[in-house]
């Protein structure tokens, strides 16, 4: 019976044997349990090569870009590798109409002509440490969710301190197997960060959103930047005196280029995924979430195209926003066809269904197990009633007119403002942040587009949320407006100081409660945020069933077969994924070649289409064949896949060979396995790459920023 229900596990998380090494992204303190399957594939390095912690490993030459890409180290002199849609909103920061590197790319050819990026960080892996035993000591048998999450949170916050103390570092202790294993990780990171490089978007972006998510691509999807140090060798703010940053490792760069089933493996920070989600949750998804996120950011998209259309500047300043609310709209469309066409929700229920059966083979296992499905079950069924709400909320209120993100931004300053005796010293100390947090967002904000935003949004929360489980003033402020959002919004524009940084720089000159408390945008605010907290309140037994029930079932779903290495949830911690290079069949009578050239870029150009337009000089190189050392057959390579487990979080991420050279850059997945964050397809999941020969390419011959080539260490030919 063991052996069947084994069976029945592996294949209902989409694996064989012939191909288990596909699937996992793994932390790197526990590579050995990975190293012989690695070799197999063609990986020449040990797992101390990749993680060490007192010595130079590949894990130095890696970076988490910012809050949620990845980026390496290409040179000695600090020079970063990532994505450009992972750089946009940099790019987007340093442009204007005068200087559009948006549309027009950005080089240095020289450091002094590198671009400060305010707010962007790196952040370094320095080590990892299992905390397990630590925190499950400071737990009891029979505590709530709430008691047990406050108590990691208290131990948590104590190793940190203690793993930092007398450092420049700073620690954060994460939580494995929905809270079944705790690490701690300890990061340096790096405050002065300068851009360097970054082609036109008719080359970083080509192909748009009618190519996001799909194989074949002929994206160069690439940008540059440059770490830089105090000169004394520490992180430091930006400052004219700043040196160059001199890594523990850069990565060699490899011209050798890739075949069908080369060993390919890819280290980055992936954020999200939801691989132990039960056929419950996926019939909520699909039912309600998904439906709904889709919905709302379509309307989104629209308002904010229309502006953009209209006005080159309007163009810019929402270029990033508008490309980051695409681009998981596209996704969700994805999941959900994905999940629909892969029978995810049969493949989890008969999962469970084996999970059932081993729970009730002891009485051991029955009175640990024996209810866990029963209760995410009913769980669910609680909190599915209120899903549209939640996800209503989510992007109509909290992601949806920035006018609402601003009046957040108060927050600290009101709370201090409402104590019987404010902290003058903490209140100035607030002032001082919000100032520096609204300098950038209003330079890329229109009041024009937030207003049409905020009427759209108001209009859909009205329109499909269910009326029970809508604020009652904001219901009676729409009767009293005759359920005129746009004038509704029209008012609130008129009479808030949150849509005017003038307006509120005046008012932070000498701040006051009583202003803020009567200002319309931030009581409307007010009005969400408290029915939020409200109704969450009300669902927190629901959530807390679920919580623990999940936390047994993942527990269980290991103990079924003690035998599989199992991988861990992404959570924005490094990770490794390995692999091969490999084509795939989407469908019947359909092969999908592993890689692209620019050929078929040329083959795509639609010059009456914007996302498939080609620069006069990219063609003009094509056309010439002058390609230098980067040709392949004749050809320049553009783009690969690989098997490689990734998620958002990877973008930028370097795809390294079995030597651990610089073969290609991360940044997408494949529309067939757009379900893959859920349920991993290894007949059908796909990692899409830049291939490093079409980033030298276009560095060297189509921007002659072969200063920058000169930098790097670079092998194959």
């Amino acid at each position: 019976m063991k052996k069947i229900l084994f069976l029945i596990a592996i294949s209902c998380f989409g694996l064989n044997t012939m191909v288990k090494a596909d699937e996992g992204k793994w932390l790197l303190m526990l590579l050995n349990k990975n190293e012989s399957e690695m070799k197999k594939l063609g990986c020449k390095l040990t797992a101390k090569d990749i993680y060490d912690v007192n010595k130079s490993s590949l894990k130095d030459a890696i970076v988490q870009f910012g809050p949620g890409c990845t980026g390496e180290i290409i040179s000695e002199e600090g020079l970063l590798l990532t994505n450009h849609h992972c750089g946009y909103p940099s790019i987007q920061q340093q442009s204007s109409v005068e200087h559009d590197y948006l549309t027009n790319g950005f080089w240095a050819y020289d450091k002094s002509q590198e671009l400060p990026c305010e707010g962007l960080t790196v952040k370094f892996l320095v080590r990892m440490d299992d905390v397990t035993a630590k925190v499950k000591a400071a737990l009891k048998d029979g505590m709530s969710e709430q008691d047990r999450n406050k108590a990691i949170a208290e131990i948590s916050k104590k190793l940190e301190t203690e793993a930092t103390q007398g450092t420049h570092y700073t620690a954060n202790v994460k939580s494995f197997f929905d809270g079944n294993e705790f690490y701690i990780f300890i990061y340096e990171i790096y405050e002065d960060i300068r851009m360097v490089g970054a082609p036109p978007s008719s080359i970083g972006k080509y192909g748009a959103d009618a190519d996001n998510w799909m194989w074949p691509r002929h994206t160069g999807d690439f940008s540059m930047f440059r770490i830089y140090m105090s000169p004394d060798g520490k992180p430091a703010k930006y400052a004219k005196e700043n040196v160059p940053f001199k890594p523990k490792r850069s990565l060699t760069i490899s011209l050798a280029g890739v075949k069908k089933n080369d060993y390919s493996m890819i280290l980055g920070y992936p954020g999200s995924t939801d691989r132990f989600l039960t056929s419950y949750g996926i019939e909520s998804a699909l039912k309600d979430k998904n439906p709904t996120i889709v919905k709302i950011r379509r309307a989104k998209l629209d308002v904010m195209q229309e502006y953009m259309n209209a006005d080159p500047a309007t163009r810019i300043q929402y270029a990033s926003k508008y490309a980051q609310t695409a681009n998981y709209w596209k996704y969700f469309i994805g999941q959900s066809t994905g999940l629909k066409n892969l029978n995810v929700y049969q493949k989890k229920k008969d999962l469970e269904d084996a999970f059932v059966k081993w729970a009730n083979q002891t009485p051991e296992n029955k009175a640990k197990y024996g209810n866990v499905i029963n209760d995410i079950s009913s769980a669910y069924a609680q909190l599915n009633d209120y899903e549209v709400w939640k996800w209503y909320f989510m992007e109509d209120i909290r992601r949806g007119a920035e006018i609402f993100t601003i009046t957040s931004a108060l927050n600290g300053l009101t709370a201090e403002l409402k104590k019987s005796t404010p902290d003058q010293q903490k209140i100035k100390e607030a002032v001082a942040n919000i100032r520096t947090v609204l300098e950038p967002l209003f330079k890329n904000y229109n009041v024009d587009v937030d207003k049409k935003l905020l009427s759209t949004t108001l209009d859909m929360y009205f329109r499909n949320v269910p009326i029970e489980q809508q604020p009652k003033d904001f219901l009676t402020m729409s009767f009293q407006n005759s359920y005129n959002y746009t004038a509704i919004a029209n008012d609130i524009f008129k009479n808030s100081m949150f849509c005017d940084l003038a307006k509120i720089n005046n008012f932070l000159n000498k701040p006051n409660l009583q202003t803020i408390e009567n200002d319309p945008a931030y009581k409307l605010n007010a009005i969400f945020m408290n029915n939020y907290m409200e109704i969450n309140k009300n669902l927190a037994p629901a959530n807390e069933k679920l919580a623990q029930a999940t936390r047994l079932f993942v527990e269980g779903i290991r103990e079924m077969d003690k035998n599989k290495n199992y991988s861990p949830n992404a959570n924005s911690t490094m990770r490794l994924t390995y692999g091969q290079i490999l084509d795939y069949k989407p469908k019947d009578a359909v092969l999908y070649d592993y890689k692209t050239t620019l050929t078929g870029a040329m083959q795509k150009e639609d010059p009456n289409n914007p996302d498939f337009n080609v620069p006069a000089k990219l063609k003009e190189l094509y056309n010439k064949k002058d390609f230098g050392r980067y040709a392949e057959n004749g050809d320049i390579p553009v783009c690969f896949i690989s098997n490689n487990d990734i998620t958002g979080g990877n973008s930028g991420s370097p795809m390294l060979n079995g030597k651990g050279e610089l073969i290609g850059c991360a940044f997408d997945g494949n529309w067939e396995a757009m379900s893959g964050d859920i349920a991993f397809e290894p007949n059908l999941q796909r990692t899409i790459g830049v291939d490093i020969r079409y980033v030298l390419f276009i560095i060297d011959k189509y921007a002659n920023a072969t200063n920058l080539i000169k930098e790097m260490k670079i092998v194959g030919k």
